[in-house]
């Protein structure tokens, strides 16, 4: 279960916010194995003074086009796993948006089954 926060600059369409959560979907379905239907996205456009970055730091050159893209999903995933989602979601986004590579911040956040409610106050994954 990843729940999917996306943090942009406003002034993108609604087609373009929703082929960033399509292309961070999709990663996750493909190299961390997510469920179909598993799909819970936040995605949020805020004014530039709202969204800050380092436009340097690790020698990473940023532009003011960054998107912070924060999922929380179950522990378990490997080193290599999360290095190949970070690369597939950096690489698809440039390839279907001209997003550049440099301004895909990614934060993975892995958490115990028993940290989920899905609804109606339970938590589904406690057997």
């Amino acid at each position: 279960m990843p729940l999917v926060r996306i943090d942009l600059r406003e002034g993108r369409s609604p087609e373009y916010r929703a082929e960033i959560g399509d292309i961070v979907y999709g990663a996750l379905v493909d190299v961390v194995g997510v469920a179909a239907n598993d799909r819970f996205q936040v995605i949020q456009e805020h004014k530039s003074h709202a969204l800050v970055a380092d436009p340097n730091y690790l020698d990473i050159s940023r532009s003011d086009d960054v998107v912070f893209i924060h999922i929380t999903l179950n522990q378990g995933r490997s080193v290599k796993q999360k290095q190949s989602l970070y690369r597939t979601i950096a690489n698809r986004l440039h390839t279907r948006l001209d997003m550049r590579r440099e301004d895909v911040f990614i934060g993975l956040i892995e958490v115990a089954k028993e940290n989920w409610s899905f609804g109606n106050g339970e938590a589904q994954y406690v057997r």
